[in-house]
């Protein structure tokens, strides 16, 4: 006799447990799922810093300008009064008026303006255009002024372009 069970009254088997590869295959699969999306997420991240930074500078100076279009339209209504009127000394108020104004916008905003005439040449706040030979103002001495120099918070923007003296017998050597 045959001690084996014929097949049809077996116990039908169970699904084989997961063996320890199985699991680590899934645990490695979500890793990698996890890590994809963090990896996606920083991308992400990463563009919108950009373009907040990109947009904060194509922006600054969004309030200035603000501030500086009341002007334009002041000259515009100068330039407009000077065509009406055929008036010269009104244009001239008006834009000194405007001149004002905009200087007052732009201190607000840390421009400041500042003159050179009577002081000793500095290269880092004046630029030389030209030299003049004095006899009454020191050597090296800011005689005139071409342009004015401009600050922003403290730091040289633009250099005054000055002429600075030289003594009369400079030239002889």
């Amino acid at each position: 006799m045959d001690d084996r069970i014929p097949p049809d009254t077996a116990e039908p088997e169970a699904p084989p447990a997961p063996t320890e590869a199985e699991d680590l295959r899934r645990q490695l699969k979500d890793n990698q799922d996890h890590l994809l999306r963090a990896l996606a997420e920083t991308e992400n991240v990463r563009r919108r810093v950009e373009r907040t930074a990109d947009d904060r500078v194509k922006y600054a100076n969004e309030a200035l300008l603000r501030d500086l279009l009341p002007i334009l339209d002041n000259f515009d209504r100068a330039l407009a009064a000077a065509r009406a009127s055929g008036g010269g000394i009104n244009v001239v108020e008006g834009v000194e008026l405007i001149q004002r104004e905009l200087l007052r916008v732009l201190e607000r905003a840390g421009l400041s303006r500042y003159s050179a005439v009577g002081q000793p040449f500095d290269p880092a706040r004046h630029e030389a255009i030209a030299r003049v030979i004095s006899a009454e103002a020191a050597p090296d001495t800011v005689v005139s002024e071409t342009g004015p120099g401009y600050l922003l918070h403290g730091r040289v923007l633009r250099p005054a372009l000055v002429a600075v003296a030289a003594a009369p017998d400079e030239d002889a050597a």
